[in-house]
């Protein structure tokens, strides 16, 4: 082969397998289960002390931004290895059993151990988790608790503000 063939038949190779390692989908719900199954049943008992509050939800947006969104992508959708944070398997899963998964992690699936954030951070970032089931499926007008949802883009919520009397 000629040294020009070389080049662009390397160049062509590393587009092609680039193309495709970018194109991966989040992993399916039956590996993702697997991990989640591995919770002890005691955590899934484990109420979260921040659920349905606003300034812990917005905390969690935060931390999730800082230390989520590089591998589960700025909505939560997945990307690659990482799971859609609102699929059905997620937003099911016990408060607690998230906190578990949170501070276990699975390094051989990419999730590491976010053990090292207190609990009241990790319980930010599961209270923002389970905001994206009504941000990523709720229809319009539906009532989240927080206002009514309107229309909003993926991955965030349209509030209304309170009716002052």
């Amino acid at each position: 082969m000629k040294r020009p063939d070389l080049w662009l038949f390397l160049v062509s190779l590393l587009l092609v397998c680039g193309a495709s390692r970018g194109a991966q989908k989040p992993r399916e719900s039956e590996e993702l289960g697997a991990e989640l199954g591995k919770a002890p049943t005691s955590a899934a008992a484990i109420k979260s002390p921040y659920e349905g509050r606003p300034d812990a939800i917005e905390a969690g947006r935060k931390l999730f931004k800082r230390h989520c969104a590089q591998c589960h992508g700025p909505e939560g959708h997945g990307q690659g290895k990482a799971p859609d944070l609102g699929s059905r398997l997620i937003q099911n899963a016990a408060p607690g059993t998230l906190l578990w998964f949170l501070r276990n992690g699975n390094l051989k699936e990419g999730m590491p151990s976010w053990s090292k954030l207190p609990d009241e951070r990790l319980w930010q970032i599961v209270s923002y988790l389970k905001t994206l089931k009504v941000a990523m499926r709720a229809a319009p007008g539906l009532s989240s608790g927080y206002g009514s949802v309107t229309s909003a883009p993926p991955g965030r919520v349209a509030r209304t503000p309170p009716v002052r009397r």
